[in-house]
């Protein structure tokens, strides 16, 4: 197979967490020189309305803008600890590199990423493993807040699993970078009530990597 020619390609993506889920995932097959995101510059108002609140919608139109193939929802909603979601593409000639974008909940802004990834061109299967970034566009207060996600709005849309604490003070309300970045992770307390955090210290808290990507070039 050369890189010109068309591929057929099987994406499966698992969350490798113990108790953060992943919003509605976002694969897109494009040319090189495009990007959903790039650490060390700023966020898109795509890419922060995806990492603030799930929504890939912007993202979505993007890829259509540019031509790509892409793979929307694969998982039909959250991906939950532990599961994995698969789908397929069939990549146009040009669209030579991977993309991959889901916000985490709960967070306030952070996401899984994979940048421009590029598709090999022998058949086989692939292993890709992401980390978790910070679209550095929203203090990471910790805070769930009712009617967030919005841009613009800070705290957390929703704590699906574990119930979160409540009456947190917020852990900060100013972040030093501004730019994407490598997220710090949540900090979060082991109080229910009051604390600095409304997330878990025992739930809520990972290690990167936190999600495996297995890529089938067929």
């Amino acid at each position: 197979m050369s890189a010109a020619q068309a591929a057929a390609v099987d994406v499966k993506i698992t969350n490798l967490t113990q108790g953060i889920y992943f919003t509605p995932i976002l694969i897109g097959a494009h040319t090189s020189d495009a990007h959903l995101f790039q650490t060390g510059q700023a966020a898109s108002e795509g890419l922060q309305a995806m990492a603030e609140g799930g929504s890939i919608e912007a993202l979505s139109t993007t890829l259509d803008s540019i031509n790509a193939d892409k793979l929307a929802n694969p998982a039909g909603g959250l991906l939950a600890p532990a599961s994995s979601a698969m789908g397929s593409l069939t990549t146009a000639e040009n669209n030579t590199t991977l993309s991959i974008v889901a916000m985490m909940l709960p967070t306030n802004d952070g996401f899984i990423g994979l940048d421009g990834w590029k598709i090999p061109t022998e058949a086989g299967t692939y292993h890709i493993y992401l980390n978790a970034y910070d679209a550095g566009t929203e203090a990471n207060n910790e805070l769930v807040v009712e009617g967030s996600g919005a841009p613009g709005t800070p705290g957390i849309p929703a704590s699906p699993g574990v119930a979160p604490g409540t009456q947190g003070a917020g852990v900060t309300d100013v972040e030093g970078n501004s730019m994407i970045h490598i997220h710090r992770g949540n900090v979060g307390d082991d109080e229910a009530v009051g604390g600095k955090s409304d997330l878990h210290n025992t739930v809520h808290r990972w290690l990167n990597p936190v999600a495996k990507v297995t890529v089938t070039v067929k």
